[in-house]
């Protein structure tokens, strides 16, 4: 653990919580893509099956109930909640997200560290969690009109993964063969999905304005 990791898990953690925030107590969804969040249940749903197989740290394993139980209720909540889903944008999101999963999967199979079932679905939850973004994007795009909260949460989405990889630089120089090709190529591509919200979030931050995407 360093500060890089730490900062990290807890800008991914905020960014939960305030999409949390802005569902149970705005009673809204408005701007956030049912797609997206189905991806990311998937992601540490695959990811964190070694959560019934090996115990690293009572941090580690909460970290992990954490974000599963949040990835799941956000969907059931877009799904379920009659409040909620009433303020879902279903005509605009339309992202096809389930043709990203067959093609991460396929490349799991193809390329990972070990061919064991655990390692496979952890790399596919890496591939997925890389491209897992884009339907909520496509949406933003779309709508053009974001509000605060949801801004608010893909900034912090974005600055999870960007301090990743400051945790894998600082790791890199600090840990002898710490080299995770996979991992490293899946959030650079991850990171560079965010690019283009990111000049926006900051122009509209510089000019005090609301935050706008191009169509």
């Amino acid at each position: 653990m360093n500060i890089f990791r730490l900062a990290g898990d807890m800008t991914h953690l905020a960014s939960v919580l305030v999409l949390l925030l802005k569902i149970h107590t705005i009673k809204s969804c408005a701007g956030v893509s049912l797609k997206t969040q189905e991806l990311y249940a998937i992601v540490f749903a695959t990811r964190y099956l070694d959560i019934f197989t090996s115990f690293v740290s009572v941090y580690n394993t909460f970290m992990k109930l954490v974000f599963l139980g949040s990835s799941f209720s956000i969907v059931w909540y877009m799904r379920s909640h009659k409040a909620v889903h009433r303020t879902y944008d279903r005509e605009q999101d339309t992202f096809r997200h389930w043709f990203l999963v067959l093609p991460c999967l396929l490349l799991a199979l193809l390329i990972h560290e070990k061919f064991t079932f655990l390692e496979v679905l952890w790399t596919f939850s890496l591939f997925l969690e890389a491209v897992a973004i884009l339907p909520q994007l496509v949406l933003l795009q779309r709508t053009r009109n974001i509000d605060n909260l949801t801004g608010q949460y893909i900034f912090l989405l974005g600055g999870y993964r960007g301090l990743y990889i400051l945790n894998w630089i600082y790791r890199y120089f600090t840990e002898p063969h710490f080299v995770h090709w996979i991992t490293w190529i899946a959030g650079l591509v991850q990171t560079l999905l965010y690019a283009d919200f990111f000049y926006y979030y900051f122009l509209s931050w510089k000019n005090n304005k609301k935050l706008q995407l191009p169509a």
